[in-house]
């Protein structure tokens, strides 16, 4: 039966070879190639019937078109398209890919029904453009790989521009994305993806040099709109009486400020914070609303005219989830009481989460911290019950953390530091630094996401 399967294949391969325009499966037919490869020469492959293409490799299709009551199962296989796709039947993605490529037409290759692919390569050289059905119809699963040029850059548009066509990310989706765009309405949809979607830290905005400083990191390849807020009156409803009563703030990339704001209402783009849901309550309070290109910034919260008190650093993200917030790190003053340093983060999707959350304290002395914390003592908090917490972070209570937190390569430079690495269910969570028996001084709190 197998031979015969090869042979069909092969004869059909031969007949698309000798200048035929489709290579069609009729209702009620089957074809089965479970391996080798079957080269179409950019004739269309029209499935009416059932395809399993088992590991083959299916090079060189024109359009490929799945009819109603017609089924393509791929497999393992890879398929090539220089064409179209059109499903209107069955697609099994199986673990095969679909690689769409230059050398058939260069016509837009038009995606049209609903097709869930495992993983979906679009590529070319000649500026080709890629047009996405209205809706959310089109989804990837596994890989998801987008490559233009630099000269002539791929681009993902919309079948009715202005209106939304979403390609879908699965949860445990990867995205590779090189010289692509996307317009018109077209828009990946990574909001399954498991991330840090807003992170915060509460604690003293003091002076000099124990002002508030939030780092955090924008991973990935793409540019993400955030915006970073500072707070300190509208704590006091929440029973914070010491609140740092007029925060300001300067976002700084390397050495060099990219953007400043004292009472957010001044801001340029006062009516873009505003619409985007992240303006703070009071206008003494500062936000900055701005698009970073991937790498590491760093917001310093201090009080206008050297006030001091309690404030908030908060980080939100507006787009791109498939940009990722990879971490944050605040540095201030631990003290005790309501003042010790209080970080919150979300991740959100529609998976788990592996993170690493790490106090520091003692490691900052070489680099000219004298009042370093000299113990620090991690909590992490799901609502109101501690779900972890570490002090010594060589002291795990889990077995086989301690080679885990050094595989991340986040392991503290000293022993006495905190550590908690843990997987999170999407939601809200809270880590709360201290000093081991009351100690006070200048502590780290940092969130890395896995």
């Amino acid at each position: 039966m197998i031979a015969t399967r090869v042979l069909l294949a092969t004869l059909l391969s031969a007949c698309v070879g000798a200048g035929a325009a489709h290579f069609t499966i009729a209702p009620g037919g089957t074809v089965t190639v479970p391996g080798g490869s079957l080269a179409l020469g950019c004739a269309d492959l029209a499935v009416q019937g059932t395809m399993s293409l088992g590991a083959s490799q299916v090079t060189g299709a024109g359009t490929v078109s799945i009819a109603g009551g017609g089924s393509l199962d791929a497999g393992s296989s890879s398929i090539t398209v220089g064409g179209n796709w059109a499903n209107a039947g069955t697609f099994a993605a199986g673990t095969g890919a679909v690689v769409f490529a230059d050398g058939c037409t260069s016509a837009p290759a038009t995606f049209t029904g609903t097709t869930a692919f495992r993983n979906l390569s679009l590529t070319s050289a000649t500026g080709r453009g890629f047009v996405l059905p209205v809706g959310a119809l089109v989804s990837v699963s596994g890989a998801l790989s987008l490559t233009g040029t630099a000269v002539q850059p791929l681009q993902v548009t919309s079948a009715t521009p202005g209106q939304a066509a979403n390609l879908v990310m699965g949860a445990a989706g990867t995205i590779s994305r090189s010289f692509a765009s996307f317009a018109s309405g077209a828009a990946i949809d990574a909001t399954a993806f498991p991330r840090l979607a807003n992170i915060s830290t509460r604690m003293q905005v003091l002076t000099g040099n124990d002002v508030l400083i939030g780092g955090f990191i924008i991973g990935g390849t793409e540019s993400k709109t955030v915006v970073v807020r500072a707070r300190g009156p509208s704590l006091v409803p929440f029973g914070v009486a010491n609140a740092v009563a007029n925060p300001r703030m300067d976002l700084f990339s390397g050495q060099a400020v990219i953007a400043s704001s004292d009472d957010w209402g001044g801001n340029a783009n006062a009516a873009a914070v505003q619409a985007s849901g992240f303006a703070p309550s009071s206008a003494l309070e500062s936000a900055i609303l701005t698009t970073l290109a991937p790498g590491a910034y760093t917001a310093v919260v201090s009080g206008v005219g050297n006030v001091t008190g309690v404030g908030i650093i908060e980080v939100f993200e507006v787009d791109k989830p498939e940009a990722p917030l990879a971490n944050i790190s605040t540095r201030g003053q631990v003290l005790t009481g309501g003042d010790v340093m209080i970080g919150g983060f979300i991740i959100q999707g529609s998976a788990p989460k592996t993170v690493v959350v790490r106090a520091r304290g003692p490691s900052l002395v070489p680099f000219g911290i004298a009042n370093a914390l000299q113990d620090p003592v991690l909590q992490l908090f799901a609502g109101q019950a501690v779900i972890a917490s570490n002090d010594d972070w060589q002291a795990q209570a889990v077995p086989g953390d301690v080679a885990a937190i050094q595989a991340s390569g986040f392991a503290p430079a000293d022993t006495r530091e905190a550590v908690i690495r843990v997987t999170l269910q999407p939601g809200a969570y809270t880590a709360i630094v201290t000093g081991k028996n009351g100690g006070v001084g200048v502590g780290i709190v940092e969130v890395f996401a896995q």
